[in-house]
């Protein structure tokens, strides 16, 4: 027997377990729909593997075989899968690029390096490192009031620099891991 007079006997064998494959994919999906779905892709997968298809062994079992993988493998995907029509689920998986934020920083360290010395230090003992006033009195060996000055006249040169219209909307808060290079320093502590 020739490759071509092969080939043409496995295509009369796949369409002939059309029907047998068709009602186990109905019995399987409860779907008819699905069902046809499911033994087009059995034959498709068949079709691309035939070379692997031993001659003489059952063909039909073969097949029932691959529907019934491409079935239960299937079934496992949706499992996973959450519906999602109006896409409310994968627009809260979405991340902004981190782009703008990294281009902000840079906006800051630099906004940060015209201010004064002491204003600096001010700044980022309070806001970047989280210190309270009294603390970071403490650490520049100042009054109180001095800190407080500082950081006040330190907020309202950043938002003069970075063109903000106010001192209040300029978010320098502590947010735990930052890391702020200054000229030469490094602003950051954990928790």
């Amino acid at each position: 027997m020739t490759a071509a007079q092969q080939s043409e006997e496995m295509k009369r064998a796949l369409v002939a377990a059309i029907p047998n494959l068709r009602a186990f994919a109905i019995s399987l999906s409860g779907n008819a729909d699905r069902a046809d779905d499911l033994v087009q892709e059995a034959l498709v997968k068949a079709w691309d593997k035939i070379d692997t298809f031993q001659e003489g062994t059952n063909l039909k079992a073969w097949l029932f075989t691959i529907l019934r993988n491409a079935y239960f493998s299937e079934f496992r995907k949706r499992r996973r899968e959450v519906a999602d029509g109006d896409g409310e689920y994968s627009s809260k998986l979405s991340v902004q690029p981190a782009q703008h934020g990294h281009l902000d920083l840079n906006d800051l360290v630099s906004a940060l390096e015209q201010l004064s010395e002491d204003q600096r230090e001010a700044i980022l003992l309070v806001a970047a490192e989280g210190f309270s006033y009294e603390e970071a009195a403490e650490i520049s060996g100042c009054a109180v009031g001095t800190v407080k000055s500082r950081v006040n006249r330190a907020r309202a040169r950043l938002a003069e620099i970075m063109h903000i219209e106010s001192a209040e909307d300029l978010a320098l808060e502590y947010s735990g891991d930052v890391t702020i290079p200054i000229s030469g320093t490094i602003a950051g502590r954990n928790g």
